[in-house]
C-alpha cells in the first residue's frame, strides 16, 4: 500500500478530514503583494507601523526572547527532532597535550561548533515550510521545496528583518495559572477578554506575542513528563478566529510553544491546521519557542504590555526555517 493511501484510510478511519477539505472555504492572501512576494503579511508593517512601535517605547528597558541553545537540561524541541549538540573542536586541552596550532606570539585559543536543526531553538517559519494540495504561500508549487526552499525560504524573511508595535497577552496568568495544561485550548475571542483584564488593545497590525507558560515550564518538569502524550496547549482553528487574523492584518504570532497552536485540534481531529490556514494561506510568520515569562513578569509589574519588537532570523538561504533572538524594547 502506498504510504499517501494508508494515510488517508487512516484519517477516514478515524473520520479526519483532510486539510484541503477543512480549509475549502478559508480566505487566501496569495497575490496581494504580488506574484512574487514571499513575505506575506510582514508586507503590513511599512515604516508608519515601525513608527509605531518606536512610539510604544517609555522606559527603554530590553528583553531578548530567545531560549538558551545547548542548555545543560536540553532544548524544547518537536518531538523527533535532534537535540542542539554543541561540541569543542579547540581548547586548552589541545595546548596541553602539544596538538594546538602555534601563532607568532603564542596566542591560544577556543573554538567549537553546533550541530542542530533549524528549527531546534527560538525561530521563524519560512512561509514555505507547510503546505497542503501541492501549493505552498503565493500559489508557489510545492516541488520548489525539493532540495531546499527556492521559493518562500526564511531568507527573505531574514532579509527584510521584522520591526513593528507588539503586545503581550498572557492568557496564562489571566486563567490564574503558571502554566496552561496540556491540550488547553483557547480563542481569539479569550485573546480579547484577556487583553481588557491587562487594560491593553490589540491593535491593528500589532505583532501578537502569547504566553502560555509552556516553554519556560519545560526547565522546571521532567523532560519525559514534558513530552508524554505530547500535546500543546494553544490557539485553535475556527473559520472566526482566521477572519479576525485577516481583519486585524496581524504580520506575526509569537509564542512560547513548539508550535504555536494547539498539537491536534480537538473539533476536527486534523494537526496543525492554523500553520496552514495563517502562513500558507494568509502569509502570516510564525515564531515559536520564545521564551516570554521574564518579559510577561514586567509588564505584570508596570502594566506596560505593549511595546518595540523586532527580530531578523539568521539568513539561511533556502533555509524552512532559521534560529532568531528577538529583542523586545519597553
Amino acid at each position: 500500500m502506498s504510504g499517501g493511501l494508508e494515510r488517508r484510510r487512516c484519517m477516514e478511519s478515524k473520520n479526519v478530514p483532510e486539510m484541503a477539505e477543512l480549509l475549502r472555504d478559508a480566505p487566501k492572501n496569495w497575490g496581494k503583494w504580488g506574484p512574487d512576494d514571499e513575505v506575506g503579511s510582514l508586507n503590513y508593517l511599512t515604516e508608519t507601523e515601525v513608527l509605531r512601535g518606536v512610539a510604544a517605547v517609555r522606559s527603554g528597558k530590553t528583553f531578548t526572547l530567545q531560549i538558551q541553545m545547548g542548555n545543560p537540561k536540553g532544548d524544547p524541541v518537536w518531538p523527533g527532532r535532534s537535540q542542539a549538540c554543541r561540541m569543542n573542536v579547540m581548547d586548552k586541552g589541545h595546548y596541553m597535550c602539544g596538538k594546538g596550532p602555534l601563532f607568532p606570539g603564542l596566542l591560544e585559543y577556543a573554538d567549537d561548533m553546533m550541530i542542530m536543526y533549524l528549527q531546534g531553538s527560538t525561530q521563524y517559519d519560512a512561509l514555505g515550510h507547510v503546505w497542503y494540495g501541492d501549493q505552498i504561500w503565493n500559489g508557489y508549487d510545492a516541488k520548489s521545496t525539493i532540495g531546499g526552499l527556492a521559493k518562500a525560504s526564511v531568507l527573505p524573511i531574514a532579509e527584510r528583518g521584522i520591526v513593528g508595535r507588539g503586545v503581550l497577552i498572557d492568557i496564562a496568568r489571566h486563567r490564574g495559572k503558571a502554566v496552561l495544561d496540556p491540550g488547553e485550548t483557547f480563542t481569539h475571542r479569550d485573546l480579547l477578554e484577556a487583553a481588557e483584564a491587562q487594560r491593553v488593545t490589540i491593535e491593528k497590525r500589532d505583532v501578537l506575542v502569547i504566553r502560555t507558560g509552556w516553554i519556560g515550564s519545560f526547565y522546571e518538569r521532567d523532560r519525559s513528563e514534558f513530552y508524554k502524550n505530547f500535546i500543546e496547549p494553544g490557539l485553535t482553528y475556527s473559520p472566526a478566529l482566521v477572519e479576525w487574523f485577516q481583519r486585524m492584518e496581524i504580520p506575526n504570532l509569537v509564542t512560547d510553544t513548539i508550535a504555536n497552536e494547539v498539537t491536534i485540534d480537538p473539533e476536527s481531529g486534523v494537526a496543525l491546521p492554523l500553520h496552514n490556514a495563517l502562513m500558507r494561506n494568509l502569509g502570516v510568520t510564525l515564531t515559536e519557542i520564545a521564551q516570554l515569562d521574564p518579559l510577561a513578569s514586567d509588564c505584570a509589574d508596570d502594566g506596560q504590555w505593549s511595546f518595540l519588537y523586532t527580530a531578523a532570523p539568521l539568513k539561511v538561504v533556502s533555509g524552512s526555517g532559521a534560529p532568531v533572538n528577538p529583542v523586545v524594547i519597553k
